[in-house]
């Protein structure tokens, strides 16, 4: 009678005996395995599992007093889980490409975490360096077009010559900027 109660008990817990080897104990084992090999796949594959056993995590989290009332759960999770983790149905990387992949990549969710890369050196952002940048885009003429726009607009005394005079001063004095790299250009 011993055993049969024992087995009785295995099979009433088996989804929680079951979930952590499943859901944690082989992922953590194969991915330790992945880290540890030249193949891109297998680091593929585990770090999907990684990413899906995240999101459900949050789903757990977000829905806990929903969750609680569904007596299934457990059981539905961890087949979901050996779905996600067994290499014969490659679940994880079904999932990550037909549902997970095609959000961020279409850019459906909103990315609070994106920051621009900016891979140019710092340069100071100021009236000379727009005019470079105008004079790149749009050529010395179209420049020198909105020069004399702005002195037949303004009544302020300053020829052309005085601006480029002046602006060209101000270039010089870069030089003496140490956070000035002279060698840049756009």
């Amino acid at each position: 009678m011993g055993s049969g109660s024992f087995l009785k008990v295995l099979a009433k817990n088996f989804d929680v005996l079951a979930g952590p080897i499943i859901s944690l104990a082989y992922p953590l084992y194969a991915s330790v395995r992945a880290i540890e090999t030249k193949n891109p796949i297998d680091d593929q594959q585990w770090l999907t599992y990684w990413v899906l056993y995240s999101f459900i995590t949050l789903f757990e989290l977000t829905f806990a007093p929903i969750i609680e009332w569904l007596p299934f759960w457990s059981y539905a999770k961890l087949f979901f889980n050996c779905w996600l983790v067994l290499p014969w149905f490659s679940g994880a990387a079904y999932v990550y490409d037909h549902f997970v992949r095609p959000m961020f990549v279409n850019r459906q969710i909103v990315n609070i975490w994106y920051v621009p890369r900016n891979d140019k050196p710092s340069k100071p952002d100021d009236v000379l360096s727009a005019a470079e940048r105008y004079i790149e885009q749009n050529g010395p003429e179209a420049f020198e077009k909105l020069i004399s726009k702005s002195t037949k607009s303004s009544k302020s005394r300053t020829t052309r010559r005085s601006i480029l005079e002046d602006a060209e001063a101000e270039r010089e004095s870069w030089g003496e900027n140490p956070f000035y790299d002279k060698n840049y250009r756009h």
